[in-house]
C-alpha cells in the first residue's frame, strides 16, 4: 500500500470514528430512532450509500438475530472501510453508553434518574426522528398500492400480536409475497457496492460463528470460569435473540438472575439505565458484565454479546451485493422492505409514542422537532439540543 492510499486510508476511519462517535451520543430511543439517525447522517447528509442500499441493509439486518440498528451501522463502516472500518463504526456508536453504563454499575446504589425531565424530552426527540425517518423510508420502499398493503398488513400483524417470532414470520411471508409479484418488477441497473470481503473470508466467518455456539458451551463446562461463563453466556445470547434489546431482557435475566448473579433490582437499575442512554440497547451488557466482575467483565460480556453479530455481518454481506442482481431476489427484498415498513409503524406507535407522548405539551413539542426535522433540515443531534431545552421550557412555563 502506498504512502498516499494508508494516509486516505486513515483518514477515512478517522471520518467514520467523528460520524459514528457523533451518533453514539446523540441517538437516543432505541432501535427504530437509531435507524432514523442513521438515515439522517449517513445517507441525507454524508451520501455514503443511496436510499436503496441503506433499505437493502436494514432488510438483510431484520433477517439476522442479534441488535439490527448496531448490525446496520457495522455495515456502513464495512462498506466505508472494510472490516476496520466496521470495528471503527461500532466503537463510535456503541463506548459512550457502554462508559455511562459501566460508571453506573460502580455507583448504582448512590445513582437514580427518578422523575429527571430530560429522559422523557429525549423520548419526544426519538418520535420526531422516527416519523421522520418512516416518512423517508415509507416514500421510498412503498412507493404502489401492492407495497402499501404489504406494510399496512404488517404493522396491523405486529399491533394485534406483538413478538419477536411473529416478526420473523411477517418478513419472511413477505418476501415469498415479493418473490411472487415483484420479480417483474426487478431493475437492471442495480448500483453494486463494493465489498472488501471475499466470500471464502464470509463462509469462515459463519463458520467461526456456528462452531463457537457448539465449542464454548464445552469449555464453559469443563473450566469453569466466571470470564468463561460471562463470554459463554452473552455469546450465546447475541446469536440467538431476534428482535432488539427489548427482547433481550427476559432471555438475560433467565440466564442470571435465578442464578443469584444478580438480584431482581440489581437486574432492573441497570434496564432502565440502558433505556436512558444513546446507543444501542445491548449494552446492557456491559452494566451487567461490571456487576458480576467488574470492569474487566464488562469487557467480556460486551465483546461477547456483539461478537455474534460482527461475525454475521462479515458472512452475509459478501453475498448480498450479488444477489441483489437478481430479479427473483430483488422481488424478495421489495416484498422485505415494504413489510420492515409496516414493522417500524408498529413500533412508531408502540414503544415510541405510548412512551413518548402524554399531553398536548409532548405533542406540541414533537410536532416543532418534526418540523425542523421535515422542513428546515436540522441536524438529528442539533434536535437532541433544542428538544431537551425545548421540554424544560415548556414545563416550566406550566404547559
Amino acid at each position: 500500500m502506498s504512502q498516499k492510499q494508508e494516509k486516505n486510508k486513515i483518514q477515512t476511519l478517522l471520518e467514520i470514528l467523528v460520524t459514528s462517535t457523533k451518533l453514539g451520543l446523540t441517538s437516543f430511543g432505541g432501535p427504530v430512532a437509531h435507524l432514523g439517525y442513521f438515515k439522517d447522517e449517513y445517507i441525507d447528509r454524508r451520501k455514503w450509500l443511496n436510499d436503496k442500499t441503506y433499505a437493502d441493509l436494514i432488510a438483510l439486518c431484520q433477517f439476522l438475530p442479534g441488535p439490527a440498528s448496531s448490525q446496520v451501522g457495522i455495515s456502513i463502516g464495512i462498506l466505508r472501510g472494510g472490516i476496520l472500518g466496521g470495528v471503527t463504526s461500532f466503537l463510535g456508536f456503541t463506548v459512550p453508553s457502554v462508559i455511562v453504563l459501566v460508571i453506573f454499575a460502580l455507583l448504582y446504589q448512590h445513582f437514580t434518574l427518578d422523575d429527571v425531565g430530560f429522559i422523557h424530552s429525549l423520548k419526544v426527540v426519538a418520535a420526531a426522528v422516527v416519523l421522520h425517518a418512516l416518512i423517508g423510508l415509507g416514500k421510498k420502499l412503498t412507493p404502489d398500492k401492492s407495497r402499501m398493503a404489504i406494510a399496512l398488513a404488517a404493522a396491523l400483524i405486529m399491533l394485534l400480536y406483538p413478538s419477536a417470532w411473529i416478526q420473523i414470520m411477517i418478513i419472511l411471508a413477505a418476501g415469498l409475497v415479493g418473490l411472487s409479484l415483484f420479480k417483474n418488477k426487478a431493475a437492471s441497473n442495480i448500483e453494486s457496492f463494493p465489498v472488501n470481503i471475499s466470500k471464502k473470508t464470509g463462509v469462515l466467518s459463519l463458520t467461526v460463528l456456528g462452531s463457537s455456539l457448539i465449542v464454548l458451551p464445552l469449555i464453559n463446562n469443563a473450566v469453569n470460569h466466571s470470564l468463561i461463563n460471562i463470554f459463554d453466556t452473552f455469546f450465546r445470547v447475541g446469536s440467538l435473540v431476534f428482535g432488539g434489546g427489548h427482547v433481550v431482557l427476559p432471555m438475560i435475566e433467565r440466564e442470571l438472575v435465578p442464578q443469584g448473579l444478580l438480584s431482581p433490582d440489581e437486574f432492573l437499575a441497570g434496564y432502565g439505565m440502558a433505556q436512558a442512554v444513546p446507543g444501542p440497547l445491548f449494552t446492557f451488557s456491559s452494566y451487567l458484565g461490571t456487576m458480576m466482575e467488574g470492569i474487566t467483565g464488562a469487557v467480556v460480556a460486551t465483546i461477547a454479546i456483539f461478537l455474534p453479530s460482527f461475525l454475521l455481518i462479515i458472512g452475509a454481506l459478501p453475498f448480498l451485493s450479488e444477489l441483489r442482481k437478481r430479479a427473483s431476489f430483488q422481488g424478495i427484498l421489495m416484498g422485505v422492505n415494504a413489510s420492515v415498513v409496516g414493522i417500524l409503524l408498529a413500533a412508531f406507535y408502540d414503544p415510541v409514542i405510548k412512551s413518548s407522548i402524554f399531553d398536548g405539551t409532548d405533542f406540541a413539542l414533537g410536532v416543532i422537532l418534526f418540523a425542523l426535522l421535515n422542513i428546515w433540515k436540522v441536524p438529528a443531534w442539533l434536535i437532541v439540543i433544542i428538544g431537551v431545552i425545548g421540554g424544560y421550557i415548556l414545563n416550566g412555563l406550566g404547559f
